[in-house]
Order: structure tokens, then C-alpha cells, then sequence
């Protein structure tokens, strides 16, 4: 049900090409997922989704918990059903969230206590609890609850890892449904040991695919990259590798350039409420008096509705006014964006010239 299929191998770097197959449809690797946190893509529709060729979304354990609770989803048809969208969907554990409230929660071996950032409400997550919201919500891929730790503590990574690893083997005990595939997250900070002692240790577990959890969180770009190149050789060849929360175009590149096959990231719609847009070569800010009279697309040769239909000044006309069409616009180019890079990422690597793509769309590519 949830076969991995290596189509082509980029051969002078880790990337390749593939595809995964779930209940809910074909996922063809290297992919970028939409974030969807409570049920939705924000500013976008699934028929928008679908349009922009999107073939994986994520949504977030922790939050769907929270509101509008998972029994409700499960009792509504599950999440496919309650959010209109009848492809694959990948849930993350809720872990991140958990940990990243580190003014209220509290660990132990058995899970973590923490306040709702909605009301101050205590809960407790446990790898138990975490499979069981998971198997209601029903996506399709389902992740291990581990903990994100600060990345250049080495005691305290350790530590936690030896935690992370037992509650994988919780998650598993717990888990119930075959039709939902368990990635677990393969952690350690940036110290090499540790990330391929985690990974060893999880690939004994034989598993359907693996994440790499514990990176854009602090370290330096040079740090994850060199996280990445310590785990490509070690991950196994014929299972998806997926880089949680790493979305931008130029850390995409750099990590199929290392093996990685998904990855997912609020980045296109974060940017598009604050009003900017990815470009070739890097990204523009639209609140910027230049645009006010541009009458270009946002970019040239780009097919998205948005560079159809508008020019940068219309749509700079619409951030300045605070206006919701500006956002959904930006939204739609930016997602369009980055899938339309996952594209030329594929074809590149069926045509073996991945590499001199990466090279040159690196060297072009700056923030602006």
C-alpha cells in the first residue's frame, strides 16, 4: 500500500526521483507539501490546491486537537472528508508544537504536560495520545511524537534522544490502523554520532519512510546541510526521506542535492500575508514604492493565475489597502512557486543534469 519506487538517480549527487503510493493517491518525489495547520492552506481552496498541482498537504496534530477537536473530525468523516480534499495528507505528531511552548510545558519519560496556547487549558500528550488523534484525524501518513531539543546542547540532545526513541517504539505499539504509513524522526542536533545513531536505530525498525526532524530551528544553514550530508549515505536508498519544515527554494535545492524527497513549510503563505513573493533568483517585497507603478507580473514566464491576470502594481495596490485578495493572490503564486520548482527539480534528474541545475539556480539565488 505504500510502496517507494526509485525512478531515476541524479548520478553526481544524492538526488533522485521517485514514487510513493498512498491510500489517497500517487505522490511523485521530490515534493513540496502546502501547509494546511487547522484544516486549511491558507487563503486557498482545495480546488486551488488541486490547479497548482499540489499532491501532498500537511496538517498539525496539535492544533486540530485543540480546535476543533479530532473525535469531531473522526465522527465528521475524517479529515479528508471534513476538509474537502481527497488527496494524500501527512499529520505531524505535534511534537514540534508541544516543545516549542517552553514556557509551560514539562517533560518526562512518559510524555509532556503543556498549556493550550488558546486558553491556557492543560493537556498531556503522550506517544499514545499522539497515534490515537492521528488515527482519527486518518491521514495517510502519520509521524512518531519525538522531542525537538535546542541543537548544540550535546547532553541534552543526547538525553532526549534516548526519550524520542522510546516513544517511537511506543507510537508503534500503539498504532492500529494499516492504512496509515508511520515515519519516524530521526533527531540529534548537529552532532554527527547522534544523528546516525538515531537513524541506525530506527532503521532497524524497518519503517515506511523517515524524517528528519530538529533542523531550521536554530543552527546555521552550513550546520544543516552538513546534518544532511552525515545522514543521506546512512538513510535507506529504497524509503522516502522527508526535512520537516524546510520550504525555501533555496534550502529545497540544497536538500535533494543531499538525498531529501519531501518537504513542507509555512514559507509560501507566510510571506504572501506579509505581502512578498518568491521571484527567480530570490524574492520581492510588494510594499516597496517601486512596484506602484510596475506593470509586469510578479514574474516573467510564470504561468500561475496571479502573473496571468495582474501586474505588480495591482497587487501592490492591494497589500497597502490591506485588502484579502492580496493575500490569496500572493498565496497562489507562491505555492504555484515553489511545486512548479519541485517540477523542474524531477525532470532535471530524469535528464541527469540535476546537479548543474542546482549549481546555477544556487549561484542566481539571493533574498532581496
Amino acid at each position: 500500500m505504500f510502496e517507494f519506487e526509485i525512478e531515476a538517480v541524479d548520478p553526481e549527487s544524492g538526488a533522485r526521483n521517485g514514487r510513493f503510493h498512498t491510500p489517497h493517491g500517487l505522490i511523485p518525489t521530490p515534493v513540496f507539501a502546502p501547509v494546511g495547520t487547522a484544516a486549511t492552506v491558507k487563503a486557498l481552496r482545495p480546488s486551488d490546491l488541486h490547479e497548482l498541482g499540489a499532491t501532498l498537504i500537511l496538517s498539525n496534530t496539535y492544533h486540530l486537537y485543540l480546535r476543533p477537536g479530532d473525535e469531531l473530525i473522526r465522527d465528521l468523516g475524517g479529515l479528508h472528508t471534513f476538509m474537502g480534499w481527497d488527496g494524500p495528507i501527512l499529520t505531524d505528531s505535534g511534537g514540534f508544537q508541544v516543545f516549542s511552548l517552553s514556557d509551560s510545558r514539562k517533560i518526562d519519560a512518559q510524555g509532556v504536560t503543556f498549556q493550550s496556547h488558546l486558553d491556557g487549558s492543560y493537556h498531556r500528550f503522550t506517544p499514545e495520545k499522539s497515534i490515537a488523534i492521528q488515527e482519527n484525524l486518518g491521514a495517510d501518513i502519520i509521524m512518531a511524537f519525538d522531542e525537538c531539543p535546542p541543537p548544540h546542547d550535546y547532553d541534552y540532545v543526547k538525553e532526549s534522544l534516548a526519550r524520542t526513541h522510546s516513544w517511537l517504539e511506543r507510537c508503534l505499539a500503539a498504532k492500529t490502523r494499516t492504512d496509515q504509513a508511520l515515519f519516524s524522526i530521526v533527531q540529534g542536533g548537529i552532532f554527527a554520532d547522534l544523528r546516525e545513531a538515531s537513524a541506525r536505530f530506527m532503521i532497524d525498525l524497518d519503517l515506511p519512510g523517515y524524517a528528519i526532524g530538529g533542523l531550521a530551528v536554530g543552527e546555521t544553514k552550513a550546520e544543516m546541510l552538513a546534518t544532511l550530508e552525515i545522514l543521506e549515505p546512512v538513510l535507506p536508498q529504497d524509503k522516502p526521506r522527508y526535512l520537516m519544515g524546510v520550504g525555501s527554494p533555496e534550502d529545497v535545492v540544497s536538500g535533494v542535492l543531499r538525498g531529501v524527497d519531501m518537504f513542507d513549510c509555512v514559507l509560501p503563505t507566510r510571506i504572501a500575508r506579509n505581502g512578498s513573493a518568491f521571484i527567480a533568483g530570490g524574492r520581492i517585497n510588494l510594499r516597496n514604492a517601486q512596484f506602484k507603478q510596475d506593470r509586469n507580473p510578479l514574474m516573467a514566464d510564470c504561468n500561475c493565475y496571479t502573473c496571468r491576470h495582474f501586474s505588480r502594481a495591482y497587487i501592490r495596490h492591494l497589500v497597502t489597502a490591506k485588502e484579502i485578495l492580496a493575500h490569496i493572490l500572493l498565496t497562489i503564486h507562491n505555492v504555484h512557486f515553489l511545486i512548479d520548482l519541485m517540477g523542474q527539480i524531477r525532470q532535471t534528474i530524469s535528464d541527469g543534469r540535476f546537479s548543474q541545475f542546482a549549481v546555477q539556480y544556487l549561484s542566481n539565488y539571493a533574498i532581496t
